[in-house]
């Protein structure tokens, strides 16, 4: 922006308030961060970044509670959460925009889905992720500091050691091209007060099974067989980010594609990442009635006496890593050149269907071709066809455009979305509303850069010119 130009609130910049709720199969916790948008430039229709991120509230970390041994307590859960904005001085309605992602393993639980929505629902717009573990692993390489230190140095490792599992990302360049993930975690066993086990989760079973304990839920466990298994879950971490041969244990324990041995190669520096990166930092001491303290204590002194310390950084974040890479990195705003139906925004959870056009012949064909590949038991999930527009957008390319849209619109689907990267949405919105003749809900968005493997929540437009913030969420599937 010139020296000259004035940024007016609303016009040139935009202030958001940003909710980060992380329920993990460990521990959870909210972070409330003030976002401000500004302009690239002085044009009206040019792209909004995000400028500023201030974090005003972090709560305290809770163990996430269970109502039984495959449900997360929603209640519970919902009260801790409500407890926290209270003490934020906020209330879910002032809350702009944000994500809420379920992570680890309690992704896995039949209720997941459920605690999205409805956390979604009470704690502000844009709320809602179930995140697989390559989207967890993105999201933690962001918020720990590794995608940073990787810009114009050397690659970098960051793992992330939560309850349930150990996600891995590979970065170079700033970018993250490679993640897996495997069942290691400090809540796979957790025991009460008394060393009496509370929980076993299926790959705390085969480990356990592995070491020959039989020891099961209600039983007091050894602090021999704590040692034990400890031990284990460290040669099987140190196994995988040093490059050491691999016990078979590991093929069963891989909830990704296993990555392989040579994907690691060349990486000199290491970030923990995570609830158990606390304790492998010695940032914390507090037993929470799982292995989290053993196990970052053992990691901590192995990585040291096999002279692995030296590779090892600190993150700028660890237990909070993947939240506040979600709440950073996934907001976006369109242009002000947007064509917006009065009373259809919010639209949540769009399903992006891209699309590369030079000419429109055949787009209709390829929007199909890529929707199917989106499809469920042949159902398709609300989407938004984002279309990416590399010849000139005259008139004669935005009407053959249109035409092609309205072809491939389903009956049943009638709100129709659209994103395309040139500021031609208000153009292309008349088109199909005027001229092509489309009569029904409408959207059509610019200046956005998405593809297919994201999915899009689109709020209520801000401010005086009505610009349109929008969530970006990577696809993710869960692979157990």
């Amino acid at each position: 922006m010139p020296a000259d130009a004035v940024e007016m609130d609303g016009i040139e910049r935009f202030t958001l308030h940003s909710a980060g709720l992380d329920v993990g199969s460990a521990t959870s916790h909210l972070t409330i961060s003030r976002l401000v948008l500004k302009r690239l430039g002085v044009e009206l229709s040019n792209q909004l970044v995000v400028a500023e991120r201030t974090e005003l509230y972090r709560s305290p970390v809770t163990l996430t509670p269970y109502r039984s041994d495959t449900l997360i307590d929603a209640d519970r859960l919902q009260d801790f959460f409500d407890a926290a904005y209270h003490e934020a001085g906020f209330t879910p309605a002032q809350v702009d925009t944000g994500v809420v992602i379920v992570t680890g393993e309690a992704a896995n639980r039949p209720n997941a889905e459920e605690l999205a929505t409805r956390f979604a629902a009470r704690s502000g717009a844009f709320i809602c992720v179930a995140a697989g573990p390559h989207y967890e692993a993105l999201l933690a390489a962001h918020g720990s500091g590794a995608v940073t230190l990787a810009q114009g140095g050397p690659p970098v490792l960051n793992v992330d050691i939560g309850g349930g599992t150990t996600k891995l990302s590979v970065v170079a360049d700033g970018e993250v091209v490679r993640t897996g993930a495997f069942s290691v975690g400090a809540r796979l066993v957790a025991h009460d007060c008394c060393g009496r086990l509370i929980r076993v989760e299926p790959p705390g079973r085969w480990m356990l099974d592995r070491i020959g304990s039989l020891v099961d839920v209600g039983d007091v466990i050894p602090e021999p067989v704590l040692e034990e298994l400890t031990d284990l879950m460290v040669d099987l971490v140190l196994q995988v980010i040093d490059g050491q041969p691999r016990d078979e244990l590991l093929q069963r324990l891989w909830v990704t594609e296993e990555l392989p041995a040579g994907a690691l190669r060349g990486i000199d520096t290491i970030i923990f990442s995570g609830g158990v990166s606390e304790f492998v930092y010695a940032r914390e001491t507090t037993d929470f009635g799982d292995l989290g303290h053993r196990l970052g204590a053992a990691i901590r002194k192995r990585i040291v006496d096999t002279g692995l310390a030296r590779r090892v950084l600190e993150p700028a974040q660890g237990i909070r890593a993947t939240v506040l890479g979600a709440g950073q990195h996934s907001v976006q705003a369109s242009g002000v050149t947007g064509y917006l139906d009065d009373g259809v925004l919010p639209a949540i959870g769009l399903k992006v269907v891209a699309a590369t056009v030079a000419e429109p012949a055949g787009l209709a064909a390829a929007l199909t071709a890529a929707a199917q590949r989106f499809q469920i038991d042949g159902h398709m999930p609300p989407a938004a066809y984002a279309l990416s527009i590399t010849a000139d957008p005259d008139y004669r390319l935005l009407r053959g455009i249109a035409q092609e849209l309205v072809a491939v619109a389903e009956p049943d689907r009638p709100l129709v979305v659209v994103v395309v990267d040139a500021d031609v949405a208000h153009a292309l919105g008349r088109i199909l509303r005027v001229e092509v003749g489309w009569a029904g809900p409408l959207i059509v968005l610019d200046g956005l850069t998405v593809g297919e493997l994201n999915y899009l929540d689109v709020g209520r437009p801000l401010g005086a010119v009505g610009t349109v913030p929008v969530t970006v969420k990577s696809l993710t599937f869960l692979t157990r």
